[in-house]
């Protein structure tokens, strides 16, 4: 394993372990502060940006254009990051929304919001591992984690946007 990237393990093991156990803990926190209910769209918009700028940064590679490439890639992380803030700063404020529909529309809501848990979990050690690998100018071996982090990130950015236009009749 190259020396470089051997560095960024600690930072990456720390950050995919942290990062949820610290959401886990901020969600059982409760401030006295209330947050306009208009946030949750405003979170939503970003995960839905965070998948244009997915698709758009795929294509951008697929047809060399690195720096762009580049570019969107950071934007979609700093667009991921300010969902997190968004999203954990909204539930330490507000009380959680309970989804009402039924029957079969509850069961496709609840293996979307379960999938997308799941795997907005997972996908943390992913996108940071690509983007080291991307730092750290190892390319070929950041395409062959892309290939896995891509459709991950892709499907937890879309499934976010699916779960709260399933959940906002009931704000």
């Amino acid at each position: 394993m190259n020396k470089e990237i051997k560095k960024y393990n600690k930072w990456i093991v720390t950050l995919s372990i942290a990062i949820p156990l610290v959401v886990a803990i901020l969600f059982r926190v409760k401030i006295g502060a209330t947050l306009p209910i208009f946030l949750p769209p405003i979170y939503a918009t970003l995960n839905a940006f965070t998948a244009v700028i997915l698709i758009i940064a795929f294509w951008a590679i697929k047809n060399k254009k690195v720096v762009l490439h580049e570019k969107l890639m950071k934007t979609a992380i700093l667009f991921s990051v300010l969902f997190l803030v968004m999203y954990v700063a909204y539930h330490m404020t507000s009380e959680s929304t309970k989804f009402e529909g039924e029957g079969a529309l509850k069961i496709f809501y609840f293996i979307i919001l379960i999938s997308h848990i799941v795997l907005s979990i997972a996908v943390i050690p992913f996108v940071l591992i690509t983007y080291v690998r991307a730092i750290t100018n190892n390319i070929e071996l950041h395409k062959k984690i892309a290939r896995i982090t891509f459709p991950l990130w892709l499907y937890v950015a879309i499934t976010g946007v699916l779960v709260y236009l399933m959940i906002s009749p009931y704000y």
